[in-house]
């Protein structure tokens, strides 16, 4: 099997201009990986910590005094590689080694295995995949929240998901036209729209959340397409930026409007129904497994999913079995720490029927090892954004993926 014989470690800059780390394993002498760390705006408290002390230069320098103890490790091993990583840093969020350098060593791992064994990415993570299930691509193309600016809507993301498209190539060009006409009928309302996106590349208009997702319905009908069949909507509403602990209220600032939590549910279920929703991302804080298990019961049509609930974490995706509290989970490899407590992450919610939605960050880099992890994973979406460099990268991987599956007659899409 191929072993670990260099490691060389880097500064780099991610997509909103933040230092991030980028590490290259070199296996055999010959064969190159290189993974780049991503990293999230709206992060939640049980997430990986990316760097020791906050210090991008403190981890990639600690990093350089230790690397010596990865070199020898088979490189398509990633529990071997898990486990000396925990050798070094025993902590429970990787404060001692930085989540940043856990998922770049990682994950460039497994790329320098992959071109070591001539064999796709997604193969090395999971050699017993006889079938390529394609996620559908979850594209976001009106934001807000702490991905947009002031007067932007309260709510984080609005997203679409082209459930009856055919095949990927298809799928990708379908959000690409929405993400045109939004733009459109956001100038018939503002003729003042300067055209500023948000960081994943959704439309940041100075709208209210209820008048954004009746923008994104009316694009989808203008495009030609029934947005309760065929392109249906999600959003992400990433409620733990807006929940107040103290007074234990939602706090919708750029509204101006306080809800309960019974209000929130109230709302929430209200969006799902009456736009027949495909996806509702943390409609609740990332606390409340109890009451998104009300939102997930109600809403059997609808992928109700945690990310800040969840962070990528095997004990929570378990909590959150025990009491159906979702029917979706996130992944991100970044919020685990290294790829394979992501891949033990995904293990589990496929064990308890929880269907997974691989994501990117809205700190990213061009790298496209999350439409092979998607894959690897059986993931019944991919969360890329729809346009930009650092987000096409991901789509267009998936086409060439398409290539070599189709050739080989086994590739299909995912069931929604």
């Amino acid at each position: 099997m191929p072993e670990i014989t260099s490691i060389a470690e880097r500064l780099v800059f991610n997509s909103r201009g933040d230092k991030s780390i980028e590490i290259d394993v070199q296996s055999d002498n010959k064969y190159l990986g290189r993974a780049c760390a991503p990293s999230g705006a709206s992060v939640g408290m049980y997430e990986a910590q990316s760097f020791i002390q906050n210090d991008p230069e403190l981890t990639l320098n600690n990093f350089k005094s230790i690397k010596n103890k990865f070199i020898g490790i088979d490189s398509s091993d990633l529990k071997n590689l898990h486990n000396a990583i925990k050798s070094v840093d025993p902590s429970d969020n990787y404060s001692n080694i930085g989540g940043a350098v856990a998922y770049a060593l990682t994950i460039a791992s497994v790329d320098s295995a992959a071109n070591a064994m001539n064999v796709p990415f997604y193969q090395v993570l999971n050699p017993r995949l006889e079938m390529i299930n394609f996620p559908y691509p979850l594209g976001n193309v009106l934001g807000g929240g702490a991905h947009a600016g002031p007067g932007t809507p309260d709510l984080q993301e609005f997203l679409i998901c082209p459930v009856k498209s055919k095949s990927i190539s298809e799928a990708i060009s379908l959000n690409s036209q929405i993400h045109k006409e939004v733009k459109k009928s956001i100038e018939k309302i503002d003729s003042k729209f300067t055209y500023g996106k948000g960081d994943e590349g959704g439309w940041a208009p100075a709208i209210v959340t209820d008048r954004a997702i009746e923008l994104v319905e009316s694009a989808i009908i203008r495009c030609g397409y029934d947005p309760k069949k065929e392109v249906r909507m999600g959003i992400d509403f990433a409620s733990s930026s807006l929940w107040d602990s103290n007074k234990k209220v939602y706090d919708y600032q750029r509204e101006g409007i306080i809800r309960t939590t019974e209000d929130q549910i109230d709302y929430a279920n209200k969006l799902i129904r009456d736009y027949n929703l495909v996806y509702a991302e943390d409609p609740l804080h990332e606390e409340d497994f109890e009451n998104m298990a009300i939102i997930t019961r109600d809403n059997p049509r609808c992928y109700v999913t945690g990310d800040d609930l969840l962070v990528t974490n095997k004990n929570r995706a378990k909590i959150a079995a025990k009491k159906m509290s979702c029917s979706g989970a996130i992944l991100k490899v970044n919020q685990a720490g290294t790829l394979y407590d992501a891949m033990l992450f995904a293990e589990e919610c496929n064990h308890n029927d929880i269907k997974i939605i691989t994501s990117h960050r809205s700190g990213e880099s061009i790298d496209s090892h999350i439409s092979h992890i998607s894959i690897a994973t059986n993931s019944i979406m991919i969360k890329t954004g729809v346009v930009g460099g650092e987000r096409i990268s991901k789509l267009n991987e998936l086409l060439r993926v398409s290539e070599y599956g189709l050739i080989e007659g086994m590739a299909k899409w995912s069931n929604i």
